[in-house]
């Protein structure tokens, strides 16, 4: 009962109802993807080792990512511990090495992600920038409106001292990405991981086309779920694939190809 009462409690505010009907809609059925065997068979056909392929992009910054990401997950472990204790739990981060990598390499001077939540990626993200010396994260995120107080938890693992990189906005894609893509807005580095499903991501790309740099990057997570990725990334100039504890990650854009040459540069890809 006391979820039904947050749940009735959160939608009463005029900012949050239209996004939990369009997410109630999904859920019940309606906009269900028909097309996850075709989607994950693609994605496992191409996916490769994402250890073996960053050590051979660049072995000395994937190493640093691997132990940044263990530091983290060991710095914020106790307080993730108090929270699910409470009844509070945030879920893990996925391929928060290949996003450090990432950051580290393109040197994004601004980096958009959707689908901020307890913040893993978004570390990832602002630590490689604070290594860079360079660049702003924009992020865009909806509250879970399951729990009481839900935007205290955005960004939760989120260290005080790389805020100062970052904007956050948090009212679903389609009122953020208005405010924080203004028309000379231009973004090297994309990550997607909010709306799952293939009209959610299909908005996303119409939207965010306008400003992306010729030599852009984009991270696409859960690309099993329907066959969007497959279909913009056989249209780039290269797309790779990486399975990440059961599930896959897309990555393409303009700048992908460069990327890779420090590897084949050096023999190691």
């Amino acid at each position: 009962m006391r979820n039904v009462r947050v749940v009735v409690r959160n939608a009463a505010r005029p900012s949050y109802l239209p996004v939990m009907l369009r997410k109630a809609w999904v859920r019940l059925g309606h906009g269900h993807d028909r097309e996850r065997d075709a989607a994950r068979r693609w994605a496992a056909w191409h996916a490769r080792d994402l250890d073996a392929w960053g050590s051979a992009v660049d072995p000395v910054v994937w190493r640093e990512g691997r132990a940044f990401a263990r530091a983290h997950a060991d710095a914020v472990r106790p307080r993730l511990e108090r929270l699910a204790e409470a009844g509070v739990n945030l879920g893990g981060g996925g391929g928060v090495e290949l996003l450090y990598l990432l950051t580290r390499i393109v040197r994004p001077a601004l980096a958009l992600e959707t689908g901020v939540a307890a913040g893993w990626s978004t570390t990832a993200i602002l630590a490689a920038m604070r290594a860079n010396a360079n660049g702003r994260l924009l992020s865009s995120d909806f509250p879970f409106f399951r729990l009481p107080d839900p935007e205290r938890y955005i960004g939760y693992v989120v260290p005080g001292d790389l805020r100062h990189r970052w904007t956050l906005r948090v009212r679903g894609d389609r009122r953020n990405l208005e405010e924080l893509l203004s028309p000379d807005t231009m973004v090297d580095l994309v990550h997607y991981d909010s709306d799952k499903t293939r009209k959610g991501r299909e908005f996303f790309l119409r939207r965010v086309r306008p400003h992306l740099t010729r030599q852009h990057v984009l991270v696409m997570d859960d690309i099993q779920d329907n066959l969007v990725f497959r279909e913009y990334a056989e249209r780039q100039p290269a797309f790779r694939v990486f399975e990440y504890e059961g599930k896959f990650i897309g990555v393409t854009g303009g700048g992908l190809p460069a990327l890779e040459r420090r590897g084949l540069d050096a023999g190691r890809l």
